[in-house]
């Protein structure tokens, strides 16, 4: 009999009996590292099977995620990180925001604005999580008799965030192959609709005016989080004066 090297019980076969961890662990190897990546991207529990979910039936998709099984779909910000990141792979290829960065540049040469900017364009992950946070908030507002709190409308907006950027990111892989810009413009107006689409599906598929609820507070969580970059930089330029 040996004792656990986590928890310091007993051991008398292979596994502990109260934490389960192995007596010896699995070698390192090409299979071990195969494993791992597959758990890190969670395709072993479906990353193809939750994008195609999240497209024909986002509402009830999640829905059914929040409140019965959680196993089949991969974790929601690990969903919305993976496509932002895969976005961001697909940009810095092809430079398709730089005209975007450009025009802020030119605004606001030599402001914090444009550093900030800058950093939310190359790190599009973490700034679609942040801004998920401000359209949570609206969301909450316009449907709070739903009963759902702001974590679990966090967990919508990943969700329906993250197959957005999916979408961007074929899109912009698009115009990078057929050089016609017009594709991101089409791409900007078909994510806008699924989202909202999404979000009102969430809160009830048979209500009009759910989707209008769900536009208005995407466009609010949008210009809000849009703003809130610019009064920051602003604001940090004013100080330093």
């Amino acid at each position: 009999m040996i004792s656990c090297n986590n928890c310091n019980s007993t051991i008398t076969e292979n596994f502990c009996p109260s934490c389960g961890l192995a007596v010896r662990p699995k070698r390192i190897d090409s299979h071990y590292i195969s494993h791992e990546i597959q758990h890190l991207l969670h395709v072993e529990k479906g990353i193809f099977f939750t994008i195609k979910e999240l497209l024909i039936r986002p509402g009830s998709t999640i829905r059914e995620y929040i409140t019965e099984n959680r196993s089949k779909l991969i974790k929601p910000v690990t969903l919305l990180i993976l496509t932002s990141i895969l976005y961001s792979i697909i940009d810095h290829h092809y430079h398709i925001g730089e005209h975007s960065v450009k025009q802020i540049d030119k605004a606001y040469a030599k402001s914090a604005v444009s550093t900030i900017s800058h950093w939310v364009q190359n790190n599009m992950g973490y700034a679609n999580i942040i801004m998920g946070v401000f359209i949570a908030i609206w969301v909450k507002i316009f449907f709070r008799k739903s009963g759902y709190n702001i974590y679990e409308i966090t967990v919508l907006l990943c969700f329906v965030m993250g197959l957005g950027m999916f979408l961007f990111a074929i899109a912009a892989f698009l115009v990078g192959l057929l050089h016609q810009p017009v594709i991101l413009l089409v791409a900007t107006l078909l994510v806008f609709m699924y989202i909202s689409w999404g979000i009102g599906q969430f809160f009830g598929s048979r209500k009009l005016l759910n989707y209008v609820k769900a536009i208005t507070a995407y466009l609010l969580g949008f210009f809000t989080f849009k703003y809130a970059v610019w009064a920051i930089g602003l604001a940090y330029d004013y100080c330093i004066r």
